[in-house]
């Protein structure tokens, strides 16, 4: 399966060239030049497995990338944060951290030193909820199956499920039916070991 990854750059030559680089190590990438751009893919229906930003975004705005963070969260991307910047200043590190960057690189890097970073942020487990999101969203589950798969996950019965979501037992039976069939899997363990393969 492709990675995605969203490439925030505002430099064009330098969002060009790293986007080359990514695609022919295998990534599937989406360009934004600015915070908005991001923002507009982020709200959309392609799914982000690793956001790359740098923190100045403009002439005018030398911290763009670091408010893109939390605005990324907000519109649901869970997808761990590589900020990329010429500037490391202390304060700036510390926001980036504090605002749940991944990883800090600094420029100049190699375009290999990116796709290290962002295999590194990628491996299991890195971001448990970020994997989650990534099998439910890329099935395309309705809002209540995901509902459903959401309890699935937490350890919840199907007759606990029913209790919970205020439905019948047959109903929610009928949902993770859906579930597993969108999921292409055949069983309840068959799906635990799809989201947490490892």
């Amino acid at each position: 399966m492709t990675a995605t990854v969203l490439l925030v750059e505002d430099e064009d030559d330098t969002r060009e060239s790293l986007a080359r680089s990514l695609e022919r190590a295998g990534y599937r990438c989406l360009l934004a030049r600015s915070a908005d751009e991001a923002l507009a893919f982020a709200r959309g229906e392609d799914f982000i497995d690793v956001v790359v930003t740098d923190i100045v975004l403009g002439h005018d705005d030398d911290r763009g990338g670091l408010r893109l963070l939390p605005d990324l969260r907000t519109a649901g991307v869970l997808a761990p944060v590589i900020v990329i910047t010429a500037f490391a200043d202390v304060e700036k590190v510390k926001t980036a951290l504090n605002e749940g960057a991944a990883h800090l690189l600094e420029k100049p890097f190699r375009a290999i030193d990116l796709c290290d970073v962002i295999r590194r942020v990628q491996r299991p487990g890195t971001v448990v909820q970020h994997a989650i999101e990534q099998v439910l969203t890329r099935a395309n589950l309705t809002e209540k199956e995901r509902e459903v798969a959401g309890y699935l996950l937490e350890g919840l019965s199907g007759s606990e499920i029913a209790e919970r979501s205020g439905n019948s037992l047959k109903t929610i039976r009928h949902h993770l039916t859906r579930v597993y069939e969108k999921c292409g899997v055949k069983s309840q363990a068959e799906f635990f070991r799809l989201v947490f393969p490892h």
